[in-house]
């Protein structure tokens, strides 16, 4: 059972409703094919956090919100930065969700299964294998090596660089929450 209990709609402030409004119409229109609210239409994951602390949850939302609508990186390697962050911080709702979105982003279930187990697949492409290594020693707390931060930026330039570096971080920040409040797989 999560610390912080989803807000149903009816129960938000006008601060948090003006919050739920605009989550959820990025969730539904980038978050599909796992849950993300309840029946009632209480928002679950990471999104209660963000709720009970709307001035906090509009600042991390708009991050996440950028992430999101702006992203120049391919998409298995976006999603493979967020599953290593994800895999690194022991985070239960971030590999539940983000495994359904690598699978929709084209990865293999193998490739999937191996990065959230905490390892690094041999058949990484090119790009996959540099956001793999980047987000593997960024999110271990590492400083980046000079060589791998020039492969990142020879792939990704130095836009894509900032996307990658900023996705580690905003997951970061999210498996923290949902590892603070105690968030787990919906049904579970």
């Amino acid at each position: 059972m999560a610390r912080l209990e989803p807000i149903a709609p009816g129960a938000l402030t006008d601060e948090q409703r003006k919050l739920h409004e605009t989550m959820l119409e990025g969730i539904r229109k980038n978050l599909k094919g796992f849950v993300t609210e309840r029946e009632d239409g209480a928002l679950v994951g990471p999104f209660p956090a963000m709720l009970h602390f709307p001035k906090l949850g509009t600042a991390a939302w708009s991050v996440f919100t950028a992430l999101s609508e702006v992203s120049t990186l391919p998409k298995p390697a976006h999603e493979i930065a967020i599953l290593v962050t994800g895999a690194r911080m022991h985070s239960r709702y971030e590999l539940y969700s983000h495994e359904v979105v690598a699978q929709q982003a084209g990865l293999e279930q193998a490739k999937i299964a191996t990065i959230t187990a905490g390892n690094r697949p041999a058949d990484l492409s090119r790009d996959e294998g540099i956001a793999y290594d980047v987000a593997s020693v960024l999110s271990a707390g590492g400083q980046l090596q000079e060589s791998t931060y020039q492969q990142a930026l020879s792939a990704f330039g130095e836009r894509g660089c900032a996307e990658l570096f900023y996705l580690i971080g905003c997951y970061q920040m999210i498996s923290t929450l949902l590892n603070a409040y105690d968030v787990s797989v919906p049904g579970r």
